[in-house]
């Protein structure tokens, strides 16, 4: 493939695109609110009526956001100070039409191979630009400031860019040349100075430490087969996110975190919490992995084939589906794992479902998460004194019937609802517990959970409240305590229930 631009070219396009206003604002205000919703959809007809007038802007617009060809001498005028034949020699323009995929990302512009084609696969050393993994794990990163960073599997810089943001100073490897081509590109296009080292996942890195480590790696369940460096790790199975379990440990400085996607296998026979917990046995690590999505094998293969323009490769198709058959992959689960340092011997290590939206930003939800099992850690829960959180709901499903009201709950008495006959009533079947923000979690409770949070008022220690409980039910306190103590745990941890400060 073509040589990018070098340092001065590069030099040369960034005071282009600056003098043209190709930015996210830029953008934004030549297309309107209209043009930029519609754009969001891929729906190009508002953006091609508003850059008619050919000015710079209107030319990278049409040549880098719509992909439209455009006339040599616009597409010279819009690149000044770089020259026509040096964007060509460097793979910014091909012809008269974009050669590389670059368009504005927040505060920066980002650089990488145009994306795939109907009918043009993609070659082995394509470059992915933003897509939908890049930026669930940028959402996802703890944003907190921290001294070192490493980006392992860096790609094109997507997330050395947001790491640039927070840390002292950023490292990013890649297996790839070309990847790490395009982000020393980024790097230069955007004033940033990053250390890029050509390295499989830890191999760039011996014996060194980072404070935060992310990893968008190349996590495609399959046989092993590397027919791209983007998707594909060479090694069979998730084991590639084994790998990265296992040298968490040993790239993490004390206290330091790392976060990275991850596939992972659903054989039958076996939990998938059982498989993610067991890659970080005897690691020492805190441990919070969520599954956010699963697929079954027909559907994840050809989601991947397509990703690279190969759907139509049936006997590509066939032997993948016929491995993940011979080894029992029942489906394939998609997620986010987080990893900390937190130097305790009894280390805690929680891998569940979490299909719900979640109120952004996700990096935040996961700090709290931590948080809040280092509280609980550190704190007596019996001593402290606990409040519910801020748009906690209560939520009941009950069903009409002869029984009325069951098990304490409050759905309605005798006769409610316009009913008639005597006893009949709404019957409590569930009652919930749901947080409206954060997390958004749903936890169903018991009466006996509900009264214990109905008096987490703030005001008296939990041992006080469970005290007043035991009495009203005539129950021996111990027996309470212990009944009622790990669901009042699992409940701050959910962030239910929160601690007021002393």
């Amino acid at each position: 493939m073509t040589a990018l631009l070098d340092q001065a070219g590069l030099l040369r396009l960034r005071e282009a695109l600056v003098n043209a206003g190709f930015t996210t604002e830029g953008i934004a205000q030549r297309l309107g609110d209209e043009g930029s919703k519609a754009l969001a959809r891929n729906d190009f007809r508002e953006a091609l009526k508003r850059t008619t007038g050919g000015d710079p802007l209107d030319t990278l617009i049409r040549l880098f956001i719509v992909r439209q060809a455009e006339p040599e001498a616009a597409i010279a005028a819009a690149l000044k100070p770089l020259t026509l034949e040096m964007a060509r020699q460097g793979g910014i323009i091909h012809g008269d039409e974009a050669g590389a995929d670059l368009k504005p990302y927040g505060r920066w512009w980002v650089m990488a191979d145009l994306p795939a084609q109907p009918g043009r696969p993609l070659p082995a050393d394509h470059v992915l630009g933003v897509g939908g993994a890049s930026t669930t794990l940028t959402a996802s990163t703890i944003r907190r400031r921290v001294g070192t960073a490493l980006d392992l599997g860096t790609g094109c810089g997507v997330q050395a860019l947001h790491l640039s943001t927070h840390a002292g100073s950023v490292t990013g490897t890649d297996v790839s040349p070309r990847a790490l081509a395009f982000a020393r590109a980024n790097a230069t296009l955007n004033g940033l100075d990053w250390e890029l080292i050509r390295g499989d996942l830890t191999e760039a890195v011996p014996g060194r430490r980072f404070n935060l480590v992310v990893s968008n790696p190349p996590f495609v369940v399959g046989p092993g087969t590397a027919t791209h460096t983007y998707r594909d790790s060479g090694r069979a199975g998730d084991a590639v996110c084994a790998e990265l379990a296992a040298a968490a440990a040993s790239l993490l400085n004390p206290g330091g975190t790392m976060q990275f996607l991850a596939n992972w296998m659903h054989v039958k026979g076996e939990d998938w919490q059982d498989r993610v917990a067991g890659w970080f046995a005897g690691s020492g690590l805190d441990v919070w992995a969520i599954q956010r999505e699963v697929q079954d094998p027909l559907d994840y293969v050809r989601l991947w084939l397509a990703d690279a323009s190969e759907e139509d490769d049936p006997v590509r198709a066939a032997r993948w589906l016929d491995w993940l058959e011979a080894h029992d992959v029942s489906a394939i689960g998609f997620g986010l794992v987080t990893a900390r340092a937190s130097g305790h011997d009894d280390p805690t290590v929680v891998c569940e479902d979490l299909r719900q939206q979640v109120a952004p930003p996700m990096g935040d939800r996961v700090a709290e998460w931590f948080d809040r099992r280092e509280w609980l850690r550190a704190n007596d829960l019996l001593a402290a004194k606990l409040k519910k959180a801020d748009g906690l709901q209560l939520r009941q499903e009950a069903s009409w019937g002869a029984q009325g009201l069951r098990d304490g709950g409050t759905a309605g008495g005798e006769g409610s609802g316009g009913g008639s006959g005597e006893g009949n009533g709404w019957a409590v079947d569930r009652q919930l517990l749901a947080l409206t923000e954060g997390l958004r979690w749903v936890e169903e409770i018991d009466p006996l959970i509900l009264a214990v949070v109905s008096g987490c008022e703030g005001t008296l220690p939990l041992s006080e409240v469970l005290g007043l409980l035991a009495a009203a039910h005539e129950v021996p306190y111990d027996d309470l305590k212990k009944a009622i103590l790990p669901a009042v745990d699992h409940l701050v941890e959910r962030g239910m229930l929160t601690p007021c400060e002393q």
